[in-house]
């Protein structure tokens, strides 16, 4: 099964997420950008890394930015092949081309806005080939 780290610091959020991928991943949570990058550097040091996260872009202690930066220099310092790198989605309620421009920079493949419309994050999911094209997710 999957694994999927969920950085979100709004409780509904990350128990949303989490309902929603029920049944197609294993999901862990991070409240805040420290504990996000604690969680994927332990995934990284116990070979067992997450094959996804959702980042929220506003969070205390570590921004999503700083965190996905984080990531990718961990990512190249072991020398992770780039096609097993890990996916990420933005999520944010901003509309800021810089940070969108900056998060693509990184390597993030999407953005869920707020409010996040599950069909359309479903609908993404398939397109990035995280799921199959014809994966159901829970209505909720």
């Amino acid at each position: 099964m999957k694994r999927v780290l969920i950085a979100e610091d709004d409780m509904v959020g990350r128990s949303m997420m989490k309902l929603f991928l029920e049944g197609h991943a294993t999901c862990e949570m991070a409240v805040d950008g420290l504990e996000a990058l604690t969680l994927f550097a332990e995934s990284i040091q116990k070979r067992d890394p997450y094959d996804l996260v959702f980042l929220d872009i506003m969070m205390p202690q570590l921004d999503g930015l700083k965190v996905l930066k984080a990531i990718r220099d961990i990512e190249a310092q072991k020398r992770i092949p780039e096609k097993y790198r890990i996916k990420a989605i933005m999520i944010t309620a901003l509309n800021d081309q810089k940070t969108v421009a900056e998060s693509y920079e990184l390597g993030c493949v999407g953005f869920a806005w707020k409010p996040i419309d599950l069909e359309k994050l479903g609908n993404m999911l398939r397109e990035i080939g995280f799921y199959e094209p014809d994966a159901d997710f829970v209505e909720i």
